[in-house]
């Protein structure tokens, strides 16, 4: 059985830093220009690509000046998950209906 090891918040909050950081890069946006545009204090913004310590409220502007705040919405979505392959080929298929002619 394939086991999937997940993030500890330590971890996932210090991979939102460097993804948002990274994304800062290629859209070409210094931290001066991004906490400019967003209203985040430079201060807050270099402490969270540092450590990933931020407020949800600066994280989501942050996010919205990145153009990524589509990807907030999908943090919660209810997903089915899976442990193994035999569960994923037991889940019944849609039945798909035939057009007339």
């Amino acid at each position: 059985m394939i086991s999937f090891k997940f993030n500890s918040p330590e971890e996932l909050k210090r991979s939102l830093a460097v993804r948002a950081k990274e994304r800062r890069l290629v859209l070409n946006l210094s931290q001066k220009g991004l906490a400019q545009r967003s209203g985040v204090p430079m201060g807050t913004l270099r402490k969270f690509e540092r450590t990933g310590d931020i407020s949800l409220n600066s994280f989501l502007k942050i996010l919205y000046c990145l153009g990524d705040e589509k990807a907030a919405l999908n943090l919660l979505q209810h997903r089915e998950e899976y442990k193994t392959l035999d569960e994923v080929l037991a889940v019944p298929k849609k039945r798909q209906r035939g057009r007339s002619v």
